[in-house]
């Protein structure tokens, strides 16, 4: 399912981005000329040590030696909206954003499918006008201008700006998220996760501040403590693509796989139209002894579904496939696979695996957190926030116990 961001959580991914990022105040004059390669270099270290304002004029002649090249186009795109932050006039920020956009999505027509750049491009507008950071004019103003602060290197203007959109709106999200990455940026750990906290505290069902906390912990070697963050990230918003970022990135460093159980059918159901279902049915699986030919009852239970799903959801105009419906289908299955147990049919030995978990999950009251987190389509996403809002134990319960690994 392809994740999709708000205007106002696409400002929040495209700030962190460049905020922890921070240049150096902007070169006066063009680079020396240099040789290609060593000129790369020098704009690639530049870039790599977050001085974005002094990497683009290298990035700039490089992309005119060489249109084709991805990793120039994607670092030359992301400093040209650091660029756009320090520029007052709101027209030469737009046509700035506009031309970063066009770069970037040029670096990805070339092949660059990086995560980091794909959630950009998922949420940048056309036109390159971006909404703002606040409904309220002196709190949105105070926010860009710790924007421009930070990304001129001035962090104690930075902190300044913020604090006062903080006393202005003390239930701010934006306000603490970007003064804990002030912190980050300067390796203050501690004082990042106090505000990171905070942010959390006036939200928390966004999941950046989670993140961030979690990256923040990390860095400090604290990886038990960094895996909750990052756990609880995903948790506030599953099926937004930046709040995997942070627990890959964990997994990577902690060298384990993160993976949902196999949980599968060996049947196939197909909705057609409104009207026609198709159900093809593994024959070899229901001879089996290990509790495959429950699954029958899988999709006998889908199908039935359709009529009644308007008693069940008498508010929602049509059809759609929901967590009620697939977690009630599975524990139909989980339900036949006890019973052939406890008649002896069956031995659990010999259960197939996939059913062995989907026990498991039933019996653990996490059926409709799998359900929600390993095997959603658009239709299922559409119960999560309701489910988050009483359930938000199980969801963590599940990633952690069947998800996330815990490192040696």
């Amino acid at each position: 399912m392809k994740s999709s961001l708000t205007a106002v959580s696409f400002c929040v991914v495209l700030a962190g981005l460049l905020l922890s990022a921070v240049p150096a105040r902007a070169q006066e004059a063009p680079p020396q000329a240099a040789g290609p390669s060593l000129q790369r270099q020098r704009a690639f270290e530049l870039y790599s040590e977050h001085k974005l304002l002094e990497a683009l004029p290298h990035l700039e002649a490089l992309a005119l030696m060489d249109e084709d090249d991805i990793a120039v186009l994607e670092r030359l795109g992301f400093c040209l909206l650091a660029k756009a932050m320090t520029l007052e006039d709101p027209e030469e920020r737009r046509q700035m954003r506009v031309r970063a956009r066009e770069v970037l999505l040029r670096s990805r027509e070339l092949g660059n499918d990086s995560n980091l750049l794909n959630t950009i491009l998922d949420g940048f507008p056309e036109d390159g006008n971006f909404p703002s950071l606040s409904e309220r004019p002196d709190v949105d103003a105070a926010l860009h201008a710790g924007e421009t602060a930070f990304v001129s290197g001035d962090f104690d203007a930075a902190i300044e700006n913020y604090q006062l959109a903080l006393a202005l709106d003390p239930g701010n999200y934006l306000a603490p998220l970007f003064i804990g990455d002030v912190y980050y940026k300067q390796q203050q750990w501690d004082d990042a996760g106090t505000y990171f906290a905070l942010a959390i505290q006036n939200d928390p069902n966004r999941e950046t501040a989670y993140r961030y906390w979690g990256d923040a912990l990390m860095h400090s070697g604290r990886m038990k403590e960094a895996r909750e963050k990052f756990i609880d990230s995903v948790v506030a918003e599953p099926y937004n693509r930046t709040s995997w970022m942070g627990l890959l990135q964990w997994a990577q460093r902690a060298q384990v796989q993160l993976s949902h159980p196999r949980i599968e059918s060996p049947n196939r159901l197909e909705r057609k139209d409104d009207n026609s279902v198709n159900i093809t049915i593994d024959f070899e699986s229901l001879k089996k002894k290990d509790g495959s030919s429950n699954w029958m009852m899988y999709e006998i239970s889908r199908v039935a579904w359709k009529e009644r799903f308007a008693k069940e959801f008498p508010e929602e105009p049509a059809y759609r496939h929901s967590l009620r419906e697939e977690a009630g289908s599975l524990r139909l299955v989980a339900t036949g696979v006890k019973g052939d147990l406890e008649k002896k049919k069956i031995k659990k030995k010999d259960l197939e695996p996939g059913l062995a978990k989907l026990l498991e999950l039933e019996e653990k009251g996490l059926l409709e957190a799998y359900v929600l987190l390993a095997r959603p389509d658009e239709d299922i996403a559409r119960d999560y926030v309701a489910y988050r809002e009483t359930n938000r134990a199980a969801l963590r319960r599940y990633l952690d116990e069947y998800v996330v690994p815990r490192p040696d």
